[in-house]
């Protein structure tokens, strides 16, 4: 038997089938280029990087959609956080978000890309 998501639930779900399928061939092109790497403790902190492929994905899709001036600090807003580490996050990729707000940015892109402004 098959089970059908709820309505709500089928667009954000295509979204997440896409992003994956994105990070999975970034990730096979970058274990191409890379050789193995030493392996940090279980449990430590990720860093952007090679290693996380679903993140480099959403970080360039969000990018895309910061297109006019002020589109940082909105987001920004909406996250909780300043322009300078929306800033950090998505563009120099020096921290990664927490929980709460990748699916913030999720969210944001999936209303982005149907044409809706969340702030």
């Amino acid at each position: 038997m098959i089970t059908r998501l709820p309505p709500q639930l089928e667009l954000p779900a295509e979204l997440a089938a896409i992003l994956l399928d994105a990070a999975v061939k970034t990730a096979k092109a970058t274990a191409r280029k890379t050789t193995e790497r030493r392996r940090g403790r279980r449990g430590q902190t990720l860093k952007p990087g090679l290693e996380t492929p679903l993140w480099n994905e959403l970080s360039r899709a969000v990018r895309i959609r910061l297109e006019r001036y002020g589109e940082k600090a909105r987001l920004g807003r909406m996250l909780g956080l300043p322009r300078q580490r929306v800033h950090e996050l998505l563009m120099s990729r020096r921290h990664l978000p927490d929980a709460e707000r990748t699916l913030l940015l999720l969210v944001w892109l999936h209303s982005r890309q149907h044409g809706r402004k969340l702030t």
